[in-house]
């Protein structure tokens, strides 16, 4: 009975320390759900090894989806940007908030484009700034009953280079094309941080206005497609997706599935 209520003590700590905002409290209740993990399976077995499998077996859990939706997945190589209508305010409500926002920084509206596959909608809503040739994009995924929206900033050379500087919740579920330099700024509050967040990071790296170069705003959807494209290309050159058995698509390799396990483990950690 004891070992009952030792383990139902840590669990009410655990969601207590969950409630709590602050970060570094809420780590402490995720910690403490493992800790209760690791007491249930030692006190049913009376053994360390298997109290150490209960709280490991919570990073187990990803390959649930790795391998019952991940690898079964089948996505185009080929992905063609189309005008789309922008979502109804249920399914995103701050569109026109953040539109608003970007607008307001002085970057001029280019389109409403997206895609579709399978379970996956992306829309994006492009924006451009001729001052200093800067593209920023609204950004939202909706997967099954997931839908989630980040913001782009992209800046590109003549070159090929690409700078971005992006609030993309979650690790990234692909290798990065190597003309691309990503600048991560998850805790922007809002446009005009991620807009100097930006300026700090081209400014960190010593690119100038001068070597970035003007992009036709009505020719950046053909931009979006060819650098997802090339992305798509470098992780088949790196062997995290493979040929499908469909023509023109491809799947997650179980190279990419493990890179996907570290991604989704990371992110465990990091949104605990």
């Amino acid at each position: 009975m004891s070992q009952i209520l030792i383990v139902l003590a840590v669990i009410i700590a655990a969601i207590a320390f969950r409630s709590f905002q602050n970060p570094i409290i809420r780590k402490c209740g995720a910690i403490g759900i493992l800790v209760a993990s690791y007491l249930t399976a030692y006190f049913l077995t009376d053994s360390h090894i298997a109290g150490i499998g209960g709280a490991l077996i919570w990073f187990l859990l990803p390959w649930i989806e790795l391998l019952t939706r991940i690898r079964k997945m089948r996505l185009p190589f080929h992905k063609s940007l189309e005008k789309q209508p922008p979502p109804n305010s249920r399914r995103f409500p701050t569109l026109e908030e953040i539109t608003d926002e970007i607008e307001a920084e002085g970057f001029e509206y280019v389109s409403d484009s997206g895609w579709n596959w399978e379970h996956v909608s992306q829309f994006y809503r492009i924006f451009y700034r001729a001052t200093d040739k800067m593209q920023a994009t609204i950004c939202f995924t909706e997967q099954d009953s997931v839908a989630y929206a980040y913001i782009t900033l992209n800046s590109r050379t003549a070159s090929g280079r690409i700078y971005r500087t992006w609030n993309f919740p979650f690790s990234n579920t692909m290798k990065l094309a190597p003309e691309v330099k990503l600048n991560r700024s998850a805790v922007a509050s809002s446009f005009s941080d991620l807009l100097e967040n930006h300026r700090q990071f081209l400014d960190g790296i010593s690119v100038s206005q001068d070597e970035l170069t003007d992009n036709d705003p009505e020719l950046i959807p053909q931009l979006i497609e060819k650098e997802t494209g090339q992305q798509i290309r470098h992780n088949l050159d790196h062997g995290l997706i493979e040929l499908a058995e469909q023509p023109d698509m491809f799947r997650y390799s179980w190279r990419g599935l493990f890179f996907l396990y570290g991604q989704l483990v990371k992110d465990l950690v990091k949104l605990s």
